[in-house]
């Protein structure tokens, strides 16, 4: 019998592009979800907590799970599971060493870049900042001018391109 060749779909793009919403329709379709800013929120006990981490602390706590869920990506892939890697994904870098880890261990990649216009992102920021949860990882004007300098857009890397109305 032939093992299940697993799908991983790589979720590219800007803090509220719709990257977790289209992640949430994939896990509703039988995908795990692995989450970078879930598993941050946890170890740092919620955001109700008011703990705020200097950029260098939080980079590296997200560096940390980075590598924890690399691992768990591998045993999904091993185990023949359709994978959904809620992450930004901003370099070049990042995305190509991801898609060499699944095609390593003989599965499919999918990149999928979320865009929209930067009324709309800034528009939903303004709202999910004001919500509570995992999902809603408060991204201030210096945080999201960070996020806009430092993307690369992906472009000629196989990616499915999907543009985000103005909802």
């Amino acid at each position: 019998m032939t093992q299940r060749v697993s799908t991983v779909v790589l979720m590219c793009g800007l803090p509220g592009a719709g990257k977790t919403t289209y992640a949430m329709e994939l896990v509703r379709r039988g995908f795990v979800r692995l989450s970078i800013d879930e598993v941050v929120w946890q170890r740092l006990g919620q955001r109700d907590a008011g703990l705020v981490l200097e950029v260098e602390a939080f980079d590296q706590l997200k560096e940390e799970v980075r590598r924890v869920q690399r691992q768990e990506l591998i045993g999904l892939m091993l185990a023949g599971r359709d994978v959904v890697v809620d992450y930004s994904f901003w370099s070049r870098a990042a995305r190509e060493d991801y898609k060499a880890l699944v095609e390593s261990h003989g599965c499919r990649w999918n990149l999928v870049h979320l865009k929209a216009d930067r009324t709309t992102l800034e528009r939903r920021l303004a709202a999910r900042n004001g919500e509570a949860g995992a999902n809603s990882v408060t991204v201030d004007e210096k945080l999201f001018a960070r996020y806009l300098a430092n993307f690369e857009e992906p472009n000629g890397e196989g990616e499915q391109v999907l543009v985000q109305s103005r909802t």
